[in-house]
């Protein structure tokens, strides 16, 4: 991995140059200490002509190993570039999950080269696994991992692996089956190298294990491997029927997914399942205008509240001045609520049935909050609006307004952006939906209500 920017840009440099000045066996002994990721990162910023090349001059593990961490478009590129023969080779190096994940992002055309060369058995695992919901943990599994009899000896185990390994995508954890594939047990290579050889695998594996169904959410599945630190998890069908298992890294794969799905839907925009810079301008558009139309129709409402008290504005014209700073308050003490809810929902660290003492929790933090904004605020008021700046408009009455406000704005904005994500999760929606554009927009509402009560209030119009 690349410590600094500069010791990758000076390598870029060299890359180039070596490729201008035909230099390919240097080039390829520049290219096999590095790390794949590293490679593909590298192609990236190369000329799209130089990446087939590169390819080309790769060992054949190490170009199949940059092939899947290339994104999707040099991807399809360098298949359009394969003679039969070099992308039989390909697939043949790839696990079968990576070549899935390739296979659901690529044309039409091209998946069907794909599927014309390779072989049969790849070709039917493939297809199984494209059956599958998109979001499952079927659709991220792989079915490349060594199982076991529960009647072998060790000796035999280790002949198995040892035949059957260089195929599979994990050997570290073995997975024990009967004749009709019911998961029994799980056993692990350390395990198996510190048993006797004679010992029966039915007495040294672990029956207690942790499986997951092939039609879970993989989100469920990626927290999962996350909560127990597995390598991989075993994925059985409804007859406990073991037919896969996932990956740490597709788990990673899935979560970086999640939450930048996550972070967009947060942000008022319609997920996107491209990088930013490979994103075109009108489906940039699309993804954004829907969430747009919907909060500039809801925000509205504000417009028709502020309508409503064109008298008491009118007639204490100062109150004007500190609606935004209100408003601003008050949506920000909302989405601090609602994104610490909504990332306590997607950790499993909170659930419906802790509403109250969620509730009774941003109740405590409201009011220390609001009290500690509106005694610096009353501060601000006095000393600088008032003394420093000479706005005589700015009395006490008219700071005993504000002030008000502010508390029970804050307190409000904490109940809602609690309180909503959680309720959105009960009935069946994304918590992310709830977070700042939306509540930002009740909040505005409910302060400019709570405003113009207290102006009546308090100053008497």
């Amino acid at each position: 991995m690349f410590e600094l920017e500069n010791e990758r840009a000076e390598l870029l440099e060299k890359v180039e140059d070596l490729i201008n000045r035909k230099r390919y066996a240097e080039l390829r002994d520049l290219f096999l200490p590095l790390e794949a990721a590293d490679i593909a990162s590298l192609c990236e910023d190369l000329e799209g002509d130089f990446i087939p090349l590169i390819f080309r001059l790769l060992p054949k593990e190490l170009a199949a190993e940059v092939f899947v961490e290339l994104d999707s478009d040099e991807q399809e590129l360098l298949i359009r570039g394969f003679s039969n023969t070099e992308l039989k080779e390909v697939l043949d190096e790839l696990y079968l999950d990576d070549t899935v994940d390739i296979v659901e992002e690529m044309p039409a055309n091209v998946v069907k080269r794909i599927l014309k060369h390779s072989d049969p058995e790849m070709r039917k695992s493939i297809n199984e696994i494209l059956k599958y919901p998109e979001d499952s943990a079927g659709s991220i599994m792989t079915t490349e991992f060594v199982d076991l009899k529960a009647t072998m000896t060790v000796e035999d185990a280790l002949k198995r692996i040892r035949r059957t390994g260089p195929d599979k995508e994990t050997i570290n954890i073995c997975y024990v089956i009967d004749d009709n594939r019911h998961l029994l047990g799980v056993l692990s290579i350390r395990t198996l190298l510190l048993a006797e050889e004679d010992d029966v695998i039915s007495d040294i594996m672990d029956r207690n294990f942790i499986s997951v169904q092939t039609l879970d959410d993989q989100e469920v599945v990626a927290r999962a491997l996350s909560k127990y630190d597995f390598l991989a998890l075993p994925v059985v069908d409804k007859e406990e029927r073991l037919v896969g298992i996932v990956t740490v890294d597709d788990a990673m794969d899935v979560l970086q997914e999640e939450v930048t799905e996550d972070i967009e839907k947060m942000a008022a925009m319609l997920p996107s399942d491209k990088p930013y810079l490979k994103t075109g301008i009108f489906e940039t558009f699309k993804s954004r205008i829907p969430w747009l139309f919907l909060l500039m129709i809801s925000a509205t409402f504000t417009g028709q509240i502020i309508s409503s008290f064109e008298d008491a504005l009118a007639a204490a014209t100062i109150l004007t001045a500190y609606i935004p700073m209100l408003m601003d308050t008050g949506g920000n003490c909302g989405s601090q609520a609602s994104v610490s809810v909504i990332r306590g929902i997607s950790l499993n660290e909170i659930e419906f049935s802790d509403l109250l003492q969620v509730i009774w929790k941003e109740i405590r933090v409201a009011v220390i909050c609001g009290v500690t904004l509106a005694a610096a605020n009353f501060v601000k008021l006095m000393l600088v609006d008032r003394m420093l700046f000479h706005n005589r408009l700015v009395t006490i009455p008219v700071a005993a307004v504000i002030c008000c406000t502010m508390v029970c704005t804050v307190l409000c904005a904490k109940l809602v952006g609690c309180s909503l994500p959680m309720l959105a999760k009960k009935v069946g929606f994304d918590p992310a939906v709830m977070a700042s554009p939306f509540i930002t927009t009740i909040v505005d509402a409910i302060s400019l209500l709570i405003y113009f009560r207290f102006a009546v209030a308090i100053l008497g119009i």
